[in-house]
């Protein structure tokens, strides 16, 4: 059996117990019986195709000489100055990732980038600033008192996982921010400051969906680009990552 084949058959037995954890919920509904929560997807990143990416597989494109720290032991620290992003050398256009992160102050900041372009990589060479391209945003709690505490109100962002395009197009999944452009998380799943979260991130074909801690949350569809460079990101904060891994999908 070749590997795309192995990937099909893996990403079939994934959706297969999505939908029947979906259908357990609605025959619980029908008996009038309590719901019963699905088990929580934790994939681990491990299993055919899966690789783990390191310091080789990764380019910086504007940061500073101490902004990413990567260690023996694969996880990555970020001192969150200057803001950039450092990026993958391989391009992707079906993937799937899964990345644990943690905020190591309150109010941190940070992001995965999927499918950012390599024109907008090149323009942002050696100086501060983003590529165009999908985030999944990476934020600590903190950030909305902080936010708050200059008379606005905080309610075009959330910290638990949206997903919105920057400089890029996606149509969001409901609900959906006051701005019609980012993918609120259906739930409230992320943990605190110095909390390991984990994510798993699936992008096929212009679509993005996001979980947090083991449950869907947010994406959307529709992307352009919908394909490019993975990217971490620097913005502002010191964030730890670890176990980022990477499985490519068939189109």
């Amino acid at each position: 059996m070749d590997i795309r084949m192995k990937l099909r058959m893996s990403l079939s037995l994934t959706l297969s117990a999505v939908a029947l954890a979906v259908l357990t919920l609605a025959q619980a509904d029908e008996d009038g019986a309590e719901p019963v929560a699905p088990p929580r997807a934790f994939i681990d990143g491990t299993g055919p195709g899966w690789v783990a990416l390191a310091k080789d597989d990764f380019e910086d494109v504007n940061g500073g000489p101490d902004t990413w720290t990567w260690n023996e032991d694969g996880s990555i620290h970020c001192t969150g100055r200057p803001v950039g992003v450092v990026k993958s050398k391989k391009r992707y256009r079906n993937l799937e990732i899964v990345v644990e992160w943690r905020h190591l102050k309150s109010a941190g900041n940070s992001g995965v980038f999927v499918w950012a372009s390599e024109e907008s990589l090149k323009n942002i060479k050696g100086k501060p600033g983003l590529p165009r391209g999908i985030e999944v945003q990476v934020l600590d709690h903190g950030y909305t008192e902080a936010y708050e505490k200059g008379g606005k109100k905080a309610d075009w962002f959330t910290t638990n996982g949206d997903v919105f395009p920057v400089g890029a197009k996606m149509k969001p999944f409901p609900p959906v921010a006051p701005n019609g452009e980012r993918s609120f998380p259906s739930k409230n799943l992320s943990k605190g400051v110095n909390e390991w979260n984990h994510y798993y991130i699936r992008a096929i074909n212009g679509e993005v969906r996001l979980w947090v801690n083991g449950e869907e949350v947010s994406g959307g569809t529709g992307c352009e680009p919908r394909e490019g460079f993975l990217c971490l990101e620097s913005e502002g904060s010191p964030i730890d990552f670890r176990n980022l891994r990477v499985r490519e999908l068939p189109d």
